[in-house]
Order: C-alpha cells, then sequence, then structure tokens
C-alpha cells in the first residue's frame, strides 16, 4: 500500500508558514501613490492575531517618545485601540520601544499586583486579557514603534507569570521587522517622489522661462538676454515669481504691452 499524503506532515505548521509568508508580502507591499498608513497597519495586525491565535493586536507609532499613530486588527477593534490608546504613561509598547528590546509575555494580573503600567494593566482586566507582549519596530538602529498582542484569559488563571512563549516572540518579532522595513521603504518611496516633482517642476519652470524670453524676444525685437532682464525686472517690481511671469506671457494673459514698454536697466560697466 501506498503511504498516506498527509503522513508526516504537519499540517497546521504548514498553514503557519503559508499564513506568514501571506503576512510577508503585505508587511512589504508599501510601494504604491495611494498607500493608506492606518489601513496598511490593520491589515498587518489582522495576520499576528492569525498568526498568534490572539484576542487583538495593535501596532503604536511613535515619534520623540510620542505615539503618533496606531493602527488595530479588525479582530476586537474597540478593544486594541482603547488599550494601545492608555498606553500614554506607560505600557508594553512604550517599554518595548524605549529599550529596543522584546517584553516577553507576561499575565495582567501578575502586572497589576505589581503596579506594572497600573492604568494599562486595569483597563486590560476590563476585557478579560490575560496575558500580553510586545515587539519593537526597528529599522537599522532606528526605533520605529511598537506591536503589541493581546492575549485572552485562559479558563484558569494563574496569578504568576506567563512562561515566555518563544515561538510567538519569535514570529511578531519577524513580522514587526518586515513591517518597520514595509515602513521605511514607504517613506524613501514618498522622498524621491517628492524629490522627482520638484526636479521636474523645476526643468518645467526652466522651459516655461525659455519660451517665454523667445516670446519677448521676437516680439520686441531683442535679444533674448535682453528679454529675460525684462522677465526679471517685471517680476521683481510686480512682486511675482518668474515662472509665473512666464506662464503668463506664453498664455497671453500678461499685459505684453506693458511689458514690452519696460526697459531693461543698462548693464554696469566692468570694472
Amino acid at each position: 500500500m501506498g503511504a498516506d499524503p498527509g503522513e508526516g506532515v504537519d499540517m497546521h505548521g504548514d498553514s503557519r508558514e503559508i499564513q506568514l509568508g501571506a503576512a510577508l508580502v503585505e508587511a512589504a507591499d508599501t510601494l504604491a501613490e495611494d498607500f493608506d498608513t492606518v489601513a496598511y497597519l490593520r491589515r498587518v495586525s489582522d495576520h499576528c492575531v492569525a498568526l498568534l491565535d490572539a484576542s487583538a493586536a495593535g501596532i503604536m507609532l511613535i515619534d520623540d517618545g510620542e505615539p503618533v499613530s496606531f493602527g488595530v486588527s479588525g479582530r476586537r477593534q474597540e478593544l486594541a485601540l482603547d488599550l494601545l490608546e492608555v498606553q500614554h504613561h506607560g505600557g508594553p509598547c512604550l517599554e518595548s520601544h524605549g529599550s529596543g528590546e522584546p517584553v516577553p509575555p507576561v499575565t495582567i494580573r501578575a502586572a497589576h499586583a505589581s503596579s506594572r503600567w497600573p492604568d494599562f494593566t486595569e483597563r486590560a482586566l476590563r476585557y478579560d486579557i490575560g496575558s500580553t507582549f510586545a515587539v519593537p519596530l526597528r529599522r537599522e538602529g532606528t526605533a520605529l514603534g511598537a506591536l503589541n498582542v493581546f492575549v485572552p484569559e485562559p479558563a484558569h488563571p494563574s496569578p504568576s507569570p506567563a512562561p515566555a512563549d518563544e515561538t510567538g516572540l519569535l514570529l511578531a518579532q519577524t513580522l514587526a521587522d518586515a513591517i518597520a522595513l514595509g515602513l521605511a521603504n514607504h517613506r524613501m518611496f514618498t522622498r524621491y517622489r517628492t524629490l522627482a516633482g520638484q526636479l521636474q517642476e523645476a526643468l518645467s519652470s526652466r522651459v516655461r522661462v525659455e519660451q517665454a524670453k523667445g516670446i519677448l524676444a521676437e516680439r520686441r525685437r531683442t535679444g533674448t538676454d535682453e528679454a529675460f532682464v525684462a522677465l526679471r525686472q517685471f517680476a521683481r517690481s510686480h512682486r511675482l515669481p518668474l515662472d509665473e511671469v512666464a506662464t503668463a506671457v506664453i498664455t497671453g494673459s500678461q499685459d505684453i504691452a506693458e511689458l514690452g514698454r519696460e526697459r531693461p536697466d543698462p548693464p554696469r560697466p566692468r570694472d
């Protein structure tokens, strides 16, 4: 008889690998003009919940020590957002971000009893969260924020801290690193697009000025250098950008006769 196709195959493991692969692809997909940071953080948080069988998950982006943006999973969205917002005065996200290291799983009851993150743990107990952990979002030594995972209260809660789940931490950190890379790539993509747009506008402006010089030179029957001086003097005297005056000349909306009557100052004699 042939071997069972499923014999010796960890189907749950294969499923998790597929899920992780999909999550990493999602985390890398940030090079788009219509990129929405909040929607992106929600999608990758959803992947984290699915991978870790968590109640909810959320991502806090931090700049200069202050939270600047939140992204939470679609599952129990209100819970996740509330537990991120309450961390302004302390919590696993700020702790992980500050140290640059993961905050291993800790039971909420144990943290509350020891007065660790009192506001956060009190709120988490209201939602029947049993434990939590966080991993930093970091890229090339720069801390961007943290990913926080919320695990449901077990059927028989224990007051002692939960043992660190190395697999869960590793999965979360892998996803967090991919998210940090995706965000960094998007920032670079945006910066380059802005720079390219500025360079294109500068080139287009130069072309418009040259075209306006030619139009004025032809109508005034003079050289292009003199025409350029006339353009520049008109722009200065009317406190207008040179490109705006050039565009007006090209389109005919500028009073060409007035511009034509203005004579440029004679060049200064050289020493």
